[in-house]
């Protein structure tokens, strides 16, 4: 075992390290954190129109006109319906901020890149809304990322920046300083749109989501493919680095766009498709945090003096900000870190959460996760609102109670531990 520590300290640490801070990635997670809000009030509207209770719904429709679901349906058309425009802004702002360039003129650049991609309707009055919300973030995400970065390199070339009078308003200034950078980013996402078209590709977004988006989404949302996303996020966190961020930019683009697809199909009143996508993560395998961590809490407080003094003050103090997913104190104040009691119900509790709220969904037990709700909302409450049913909270209660008998047996070897070093020191 010290080994494998000694070897992942020296090949994969520095390695996953350099991953989690590449200028890209961070503008991807940052740009998909900015617009959180935005996705969290969508989720809401979702849930506000379609919440699964008959006595609720029988409620509004006395209540309200006929048309009361309309005024979700607009907050839905302006969060989730727009989200690749919204995150092409978002990320392009935080690449250029990364390179101390002109943010906001960098993302009004790239949104205006990406809506020249767009092919146009039939009638040629505009451009079809189907790819704007989460069908086209893979575009957007390449527009943000290739766009940026050739604005940022013009705009820093001062034989293209056009001078204003020393008396001219600074927004003024720059604007124009942006002016031909912006022209040239445009005509290249128009050539590239035309040189597509010369190859019998009208639409772009629909033929890269079909061909390159989706079959990615397929193997990132198989169950393989997301319990190799939560064992690499939790052997990241074993060393010490932020494995839910560094591994954000994958589960933002591929799982993310198959929680949107649920919601969407909710909205419409239709049966959701896709059994994991990033909520189902949140809802059933980060409960207390990374790892599971309200599992480890409680089967501290159950064992109680057998788990030793520290174990209990570390679980008292990382049991409030537990509640609401939070569990750096237990992270590096246990620790869990480079500790090999905990190494492998650390990696074992959430692969088996994984697994039995997968197969639950799978046989009908609890319908599929489909609502987004906020990271931070308390373990199985958070299940039961993003599968709009009280069975999403009973299964998530089933993971936890697994989690803690996997925890419990590590808590009392490490109890009994500290409890032989206090005599050996006395």
């Amino acid at each position: 075992m010290n080994k494998f520590f000694g070897w992942m300290e020296e090949h994969f640490v520095p390695i996953a390290a350099k991953i989690g801070s590449q200028k890209h990635l961070v503008a991807i997670r940052d740009g998909f954190a900015t617009i959180t809000p935005i996705i969290m009030a969508g989720a809401f509207a979702t849930l506000f129109n379609n919440l699964g209770i008959k006595a609720y719904q029988n409620f509004m429709d006395w209540l309200l006109p006929a048309t009361w679901r309309d005024w979700g349906g607009a907050i839905w058309n302006g969060s989730f319906g727009i989200m690749s425009i919204l995150i092409v802004f978002t990320i392009s702002y935080h690449l250029a901020r990364s390179y101390d360039k002109d943010g906001l003129a960098a993302g009004v650049v790239a949104v205006a890149a990406n809506l020249t991609l767009y092919a146009a309707t039939a009638d040629g009055a505009g451009i079809p809304s189907a790819f704007l919300g989460a069908q086209g973030l893979f575009i957007a995400l390449i527009v943000a990322l290739v766009g940026t970065e050739i604005f940022v390199k013009l705009i820093g070339n001062p034989k293209l920046v056009i001078k204003m009078p020393a008396g001219v308003p600074p927004a003024v200034s720059k604007s124009f300083a942006a002016l031909i950078p912006s022209i040239i980013v445009l005509a290249l996402a128009a050539g590239v749109k035309e040189l597509f078209i010369a190859f019998g590709v009208a639409d772009i977004h629909q033929s890269l989501f079909f061909t390159l988006q989706k079959p990615l989404q397929g193997v990132a949302g198989s169950i393989g493919g997301v319990i190799l996303i939560v064992l690499l996020s939790q052997l990241l966190w074993f060393f010490g680095l932020h494995g839910s961020n560094i591994l954000a930019p994958i589960i933002n683009t591929l799982l993310l766009p198959l929680l949107l697809a649920n919601t969407a199909a909710v909205q419409a009143g239709a049966q959701p498709e896709n059994i994991l996508n990033s909520q189902f993560l949140d809802s059933y395998v980060n409960m207390g945090g990374s790892g599971t961590t309200i599992g480890l809490l409680i089967a501290i407080y159950i064992l109680g003096k057998k788990a030793g003094k520290q174990q209990l003050t570390i679980a008292n103090l990382g049991i409030a900000p537990g509640l609401f997913n939070i569990n750096e104190p237990v992270i590096f104040g246990m620790p869990i870190i480079l500790n090999p009691i905990y190494f492998i119900p650390f990696l074992l509790a959430p692969v088996v959460s994984t697994l039995i709220a997968y197969f639950l969904t799978l046989i009908g037990f609890v319908p599929k996760v489909s609502i987004m709700a906020a990271w931070t909302t308390p373990p199985i409450l958070g299940a039961a609102l993003s599968t709009n049913s009280i069975m999403g909270g009973v299964t998530a209660f089933i993971c936890l109670a697994v989690s803690v008998l996997i925890y419990l047996p590590f808590v009392f070897v490490a109890g009994r531990q500290e409890l032989e070093a206090e005599e050996a020191a006395q």
